[in-house]
C-alpha cells in the first residue's frame, strides 16, 4: 500500500488545528511535515509506526516528528484529540540560542509519554487540554492563547523530554529519510505556490523550478501526493475563496481574482465542483449558521 503525504488544512493563517477522532476508522499509511500529537482520552488507540503497533492508553500522549510515516488502526470505544502544526509557525531564528533544532528536538526525543517523568506527561495533558478548549472557542485574543500554549509545549519539550533510546533514533531515520528528501522538494513546490497562486502557473513552469521534466514532476508529485499538481493547485486557490467569502463581503470577480483564478467562469465551475455548492450558496449558508 502507497504511503501518500497528507496536507492539512488550517482553517486560518495560523498554522495549527485540533480536533477530536472516535477511533472508528482506519487511516491509512500517511506522512507530513506538520508535527501530530495524539492525545488518547477515552479506552486505546492502535498506531502503526515503521513495523510496530503501539498502543497508546487512556491519557496517554503519542507525536509524530516531521516526515515520519504512520497509520491508525480501528480503535472501537476510543477517543483521541489529534493536534497538528507546522514548526515555521515558530521564530526559530529568534529564538534559539545553543538548543538543538525544532526538527531534531522531535526526531531525538522520546515520543510515548508512557516513558515521560510522570510530571512532565501531566504538564503536557494540561496543554494540549488548554490547546484543545481554545481552538474550541470563539473568543478575543484567540491565537494569542493558542500561541502561548503551543510555545509552552515547546519550551517543557526542550526541558523534560528524554531522549529516545539510539536504537529508535536510527530506526526512525531510516524510515523517513527518504520522505524528508521528497518533503524537501514538495516544500519548494508548495513554497511556490504559496508566492505565485495568483499569477498563472503551469506545468511546464513548476516543473522547471524543481529541476524535473514535466512528464518526471507528474508522476513524482501524483505518486507522492495521490492527486495532479493542478487539481492541489485549485484546492489551494479554492481554500484562499473560502477563506474571503467567509471574510469579506465583495462581488464574486473579485473573490476568483484574490484567489488566483483567472475568470469567474472558472471560479464559479471549479468551486462548485469541489464544494458542492456554488460560492455565493457557500457564503449564504455561512452566514445562517453564524
Amino acid at each position: 500500500m502507497s504511503t501518500y503525504l497528507e496536507i492539512p488544512v488550517f482553517d486560518s493563517d495560523l498554522l495549527y488545528r485540533s480536533f477530536p477522532d472516535n477511533g472508528m476508522g482506519i487511516v491509512y499509511p500517511h506522512w507530513h511535515k506538520e508535527i501530530e500529537i495524539i492525545y488518547s482520552i477515552v479506552g486505546s488507540v492502535n498506531i502503526g509506526v515503521g513495523e510496530d503497533i503501539i498502543q497508546v492508553n487512556q491519557g496517554e500522549i503519542y507525536f509524530f516528528s516531521s516526515g515520519e510515516p504512520h497509520y491508525f488502526l480501528a480503535s472501537p470505544d476510543s477517543e483521541r484529540y489529534v493536534f497538528q502544526f507546522d514548526l515555521k509557525m515558530f521564530d526559530e531564528p529568534t529564538l534559539r540560542v545553543k538548543e538543538k533544532s525544532l526538527v531534531s528536538l522531535f526526531e531525538t526525543s522520546e515520543r510515548h509519554s508512557r516513558n515521560w517523568p510522570k510530571n512532565t506527561e501531566e504538564k503536557v495533558r494540561k496543554i494540549l487540554l488548554n490547546l484543545y478548549r481554545y481552538n474550541e472557542e470563539s473568543m478575543d485574543g484567540k491565537n494569542y492563547l493558542l500561541l502561548a500554549e503551543l510555545y509552552h509545549l515547546i519550551g517543557v519539550f526542550y526541558q523534560e523530554l528524554p531522549e529516545t533510546s539510539q536504537e529508535n533514533s536510527l530506526s526512525i531515520r531510516r524510515s523517513t529519510i527518504h520522505y524528508k528528501e521528497t518533503l524537501e522538494r514538495l516544500n519548494k513546490v508548495f513554497d511556490y505556490v504559496e508566492e505565485h497562486f495568483l499569477e498563472p502557473i503551469t506545468l511546464e513552469e513548476i516543473a522547471h523550478f524543481v529541476g524535473f521534466s514535466p512528464y518526471y514532476f507528474t508522476r513524482f508529485f501524483k505518486t507522492n501526493t495521490g492527486k495532479t499538481f493542478m487539481g492541489f493547485l485549485n484546492e489551494y486557490r479554492i481554500t484562499q475563496a473560502k477563506f474571503i467569502l467567509a471574510n469579506e463581503k465583495i462581488p464574486m470577480v473579485e473573490v476568483a481574482e484574490k484567489s488566483g483564478f483567472t475568470s469567474v467562469k472558472t471560479f464559479h465551475h471549479v468551486f462548485k465542483e469541489s464544494v458542492g455548492l456554488a460560492p455565493l450558496q457557500y457564503q449564504k449558508q455561512l452566514n445562517e449558521t453564524l
